[in-house]
């Protein structure tokens, strides 16, 4: 993943990283890579992390290529959304430090109020730029 995501992708990355989150901290695994075959989780939250660094420019992007009829609104709020996606991905990133990364630790990300405000801000957007 790169800084040239679009906003669309960003959201596809951030949404199916949060999925994949709420799977792994209903596993309940004490150490990570137990049990299971499946992607790991730093791939979701390496994707996540990236798609967190990319979704402002991304955005930026989409307001400047859309009509101008709510631009300046979507502009004001896309700091907004700015500010959110920085502190999640400090959390994101934070979690990615841990040398072995447990369920409760991804319950305790997917609980934190800096990824559920980035989540309600980006479902908003989403939704006004889609709207326009």
């Amino acid at each position: 993943m790169s800084d040239e995501l679009d906003f669309s992708s960003c959201v596809e990355a951030i949404e199916s990283s949060y999925e994949f989150m709420l799977a792994y901290a209903a596993q309940g695994r004490d150490k990570e890579g137990e049990s299971g075959d499946g992607p790991s989780i730093r791939v979701f939250l390496t994707s996540l992390s990236e798609a967190l660094g990319a979704i402002d420019g991304a955005l930026k992007a989409e307001i400047t290529m859309g009509p101008r009829d709510n631009s300046a609104q979507l502009e004001k709020f896309s700091t907004v959304l700015g500010d959110d996606a920085s502190r999640a991905r400090a959390a994101v990133d934070l979690a990615l430090s841990v040398p072995s990364i447990t369920s409760q630790l991804v319950d305790n990300l997917n609980a934190s109020i800096h990824l559920r405000a980035l989540l309600t801000s980006l479902f908003l957007m989403d939704e006004a730029v889609q709207a326009r």
